[in-house]
């Protein structure tokens, strides 16, 4: 039987806040790569080290208490995940 890891009472308070449910999971991330504190979630939740993650991240955005900082994060570090706006003309 895993014998499973005890969590810090830290991390433990940082799961139950909005948006925190991951923290603590991802060790060998980069303290540089998370864009959770950006969109007012625990550090150490939303990883953008990779683009499948930094897509993953838009599209759990909704869980942070500000989904537009997850988005400003991951648009600034991958540029071509931002959405094309096309301008439609009448006649």
């Amino acid at each position: 039987m895993p014998s499973r890891k005890k969590l810090t009472p830290a991390i433990k308070a940082a799961r139950k806040k909005p948006g925190g449910s991951n923290a603590g999971k991802y060790k060998s991330v980069a303290k540089k790569d998370f864009a959770g504190p950006k969109g007012g979630a625990p550090a150490g939740t939303f990883p953008i080290n990779t683009k499948k993650r930094a897509e993953s991240a838009l599209s759990l955005a909704h869980n942070a208490p500000r989904p537009s900082g997850i988005k400003k994060a991951v648009y600034a570090k991958y540029p071509d995940l931002k959405p094309v706006v096309k301008i439609v003309k009448k006649k």
